[in-house]
């Protein structure tokens, strides 16, 4: 695209109605949230074109377009000489993407959260979460429950710690805020050249949710010694290492901005995150498959039991995991 004498590199995408039945909120949620982020970022420098996404607009000033057929449309400027990864053991990447994670918290900390609209309501209501799992077990609709009752049980047995953030927040003990939800690191761009980190991307589930979901979230997956469905459990653990990297990134940039309670529960947050992924993960197992893309058989259940693996390791740990916080928040 020709834009100001100069050819400009774009990404046209077409918005998955299938997972966001409202994209008009979604796309609102995210072009709220972009201007005022780049605001913030404007306050303190004088351009923020790398450090935040930019949409284009139509005609009518609206950040999306419809088709005849009904699909929506939305554009979105290409931030030059970047780059992600999936998966990295580069622990300045590790920490440059909680730094990114924790910016974004930073940023929004003051914003309207209730003005955001909820795009996939329930989506870390871990009672919730449990309470579908137990439908799919009584269900059994593949036949598939008796030879996997030993992990049904092991994700059972944390019931009590993973659904107990969802529980403090409905009691009015943590506070919600803009959360981005989907916290893995190839959600965030880094310069390719200095690996400096850019700008979070990918912003189709922001919406009210807790602090710790996010960190918790991102921590599972960069966190892991183990591939998400990794076969051979012996592998699967948390990699304190890259723990304690991505948390000096996030929780150094951040702590000035959390309540007490927000970093007493912070570590709790891998821990539910992992074992709420878990959870999904074997109940559509057990569903036969019908929500998760697979790519070979019994690929849902090689994910669950590397989740409880996972969680269970996370056990041992959270009280370790929990001293880092502080750590870096002194």
């Amino acid at each position: 695209m020709l834009r100001d004498g100069k050819l400009k590199d774009y990404i046209l995408q077409k918005i998955n109605t299938y997972v966001f039945h409202d994209p008009i909120a979604m796309m609102d949620n995210i072009s709220s949230v972009t201007e005022y982020v780049r605001a913030k970022i404007k306050q303190k420098q004088t351009s923020a074109k790398r450090n935040v996404l930019h949409y284009a607009t139509t005609e009518g000033g609206e950040y999306y377009t419809t088709m005849e057929d009904g699909s929506f449309w939305r554009c979105c400027r290409f931030i030059d000489d970047s780059v992600c990864f999936e998966y990295t053991d580069d622990l300045k990447v590790v920490e440059g993407a909680g730094k990114a994670f924790g910016e974004f918290q930073v940023y929004l900390s003051d914003y309207p959260v209730q003005d955001l609209h909820i795009v996939i309501p329930h989506f870390h209501n871990t009672v919730m979460r449990f309470d579908d799992f137990r439908k799919a077990i009584e269900k059994d609709f593949a036949g598939r429950k008796s030879a996997v009752q030993d992990w049904i049980d092991g994700f059972m047995a944390l019931e009590e710690v993973a659904t107990r953030l969802y529980r403090m927040q409905k009691a009015g003990l943590l506070q919600l805020r803009v959360t981005h939800n989907d916290t893995k690191p190839s959600n965030v761009l880094f310069d390719k050249n200095t690996l400096e980190h850019l700008s979070v991307i990918d912003l189709d589930t922001v919406m009210p949710g807790l602090l710790a979901c996010d960190f918790g979230d991102a921590i599972r997956v960069i966190g892991s010694t183990g591939a998400e469905d990794e076969q051979d459990l012996s592998k699967v653990a948390l990699d304190m290492g890259k723990y304690e990297a991505f948390t000096r990134g996030f929780v150094g940039t951040l702590c000035d901005s959390m309540t007490q309670v927000e970093k007493d529960t912070l570590a709790l947050g891998a821990l539910a995150m992992t074992v709420e992924c878990g959870i999904r993960f074997l109940g559509d197992y057990l569903d036969g498959d019908k929500y998760f893309r697979i790519h070979y058989p019994d690929q849902n259940l090689a994910r669950a039991k590397a989740h409880l693996i996972l969680a269970q390791d996370m056990l041992k740990k959270l009280d370790e995991m929990q001293q880092i916080v502080y750590k870096y928040c002194k």
